[in-house]
């Protein structure tokens, strides 16, 4: 007994003794500590003891029997209530997550104009900002789209008249556009050195997107792409400031289109009465779009160096020229031979190769259509095919001797009967190129360019003779 009573006071002993040695070395590998105490060590795993210390008591004994109960236990919930319990505690941790989720029971939950904005910013790949001279620029990541979807619908007429945006490449057409004082929205580049080419400083409100060439090569419709491409809102020609130099070397002559449809003819018309020194341009309704890219390829910065007045109706037109102002019309298919001798013979537009035969389109409603049926057949007939008569003249002789309108008609369709009447009431000619025999017609831009030559060397030096008449 005494034995038993002697074994147990030193295995007292000996517990006492480790207790006391656990607090002076300790050694910490991963989850593991190791207690080191001289040449004896002790392993105790760490994460278990740090959980135990986390945990809730649920009940305490004291020593004299007395319980006291500091939480709810989950054993007497049925499996319903610990579900709910569950749920409710993943809901509390995720419920930024939820936001965006179906709720239980088919119940939806709506989300706030700031949390799509927040969710849809985090949801795209950010690109890199950068600092070039002031300017601050994106660098698109590969998966960024949206140079494909502003050129794939700044190519749609609808969508540019609707949004007011325009699509323009080239370093030249952006500088033009630019300095004439356009408002680019969205520019897109391949190279820091492409962008120090335009003028940086009318670039600080636009957004300024760094792209591959391989991107831009890729939309591009250039056979050699400068790595330049800028969505430009829709100029106004109230708003442009056209070049001074352009107002001092220009002539009272104006040019007027009329039912131009091609896009290469009409951007090398205009470029011709850019370089012609004219006034203005005016585009009937029926001609293309003067701002699609084709269009502007092909006028090389005219949209940017003279008044461009597009979708005109001809009253409009006549509002646009001066008072005095003689209009002319250009026949491109006539010959001295028929225009002279055999001209009394024609009477309907069909027997004119640079006339229109469409009849003019009038909106009636269905009441004065079926109240008018019978004088309409034969009334409508008569003043369609009467073709005003305008005289016809060569390109050479005199004809630009006061303000002048030049009328420049479509290769498909001709000129149109509104053009003709105009010219008749302000006593102008049908002027005509002499052609070869065996060549039927002229381009239309070809034709205009002629002309429109030709009527600013007559300008200059009637402008020439009233100087030395006022001079002397």
């Amino acid at each position: 007994m005494s034995r038993q009573r002697s074994r147990g006071h030193a295995l007292q002993t000996k517990m006492a003794a480790c207790i006391r040695s656990m607090g002076h070395a300790v050694i910490r590998f991963g989850q593991s500590s190791f207690l080191v105490t001289g040449h004896s060590s002790h392993v105790v795993n760490a994460k278990r003891y740090v959980r135990a210390l986390k945990r809730k008591p649920v009940k305490v004994i004291y020593p004299d029997g007395k319980e006291e109960t500091l939480a709810k236990s989950n054993v007497n919930q049925t499996p319903g209530h610990q579900r709910a319990a569950l749920n409710a505690k993943k809901n509390s941790k995720d419920a930024i997550e939820d936001r965006t989720k179906l709720g239980l029971r088919g119940r939806t939950t709506f989300q706030s104009k700031d949390t799509q904005e927040k969710i849809s910013n985090e949801s795209r790949p950010l690109s890199k900002v950068e600092l070039m001279d002031g300017l601050r620029f994106e660098k698109a990541l590969p998966d960024d789209k949206r140079l494909s979807k502003l050129v794939t619908v700044a190519r749609s007429r609808a969508y540019r008249e609707h949004q007011g945006k325009i699509l323009l490449e080239g370093r030249r057409l952006i500088c033009d556009a630019l300095v004439a004082g356009a408002k680019p929205q969205t520019l897109f580049f391949s190279s820091i050195e492409r962008l120090r080419e335009l003028p940086v400083d009318k670039l600080k409100r636009a957004n300024l997107i760094k792209v591959k060439f391989e991107d831009v090569k890729k939309w591009s419709e250039l056979i050699a792409p400068q790595g330049v491409i800028g969505i430009f809102s829709r100029p106004d020609v109230d708003q442009l400031a056209f070049p001074k130099e352009h107002r001092d070397q220009s002539v009272p002559l104006s040019l007027i289109c009329d039912n131009i449809r091609d896009p290469g003819n009409l951007g090398t018309i205009l470029r011709c009465a850019a370089a012609a020194g004219c006034h203005s341009v005016l585009l009937s309704k029926g001609c293309v779009d003067v701002w699609e890219p084709k269009v502007l390829r092909a006028a090389m910065g005219a949209h940017f160096r003279l008044p461009i007045f597009p979708s005109l109706t001809w009253e409009e037109v006549s509002d646009h020229l001066p008072q005095d102002v003689t209009v002319h019309v250009a026949d491109n298919c006539s010959s001295p031979i028929r225009d002279v001798d055999i001209q009394s013979s024609l009477r309907k537009p069909s027997d004119y190769g640079w006339v229109s035969s469409r009849r003019e389109k009038k909106r009636h409603s269905v009441q004065d259509v079926s109240e008018s049926d019978s004088e309409s057949d034969t009334d409508s007939d008569h003043e369609v095919d009467e073709v005003p008569r305008v005289e016809p003249k060569q390109y050479h002789d005199p004809w630009a001797q006061r303000s002048t309108a030049l009328v420049i008609g479509g290769e498909t369709r001709g000129l149109s009967l509104e053009s003709l009447r105009l010219a008749q009431q302000t006593d102008g000619w049908r002027l005509f190129v002499p052609l070869a025999h065996g060549v039927d017609s002229l381009n239309s831009a070809m034709a205009a360019s002629i002309l429109l030559f030709e009527g600013r060397r007559q300008l200059l030096k009637l402008l020439e003779r009233s100087g030395k008449r006022l001079r002397n």
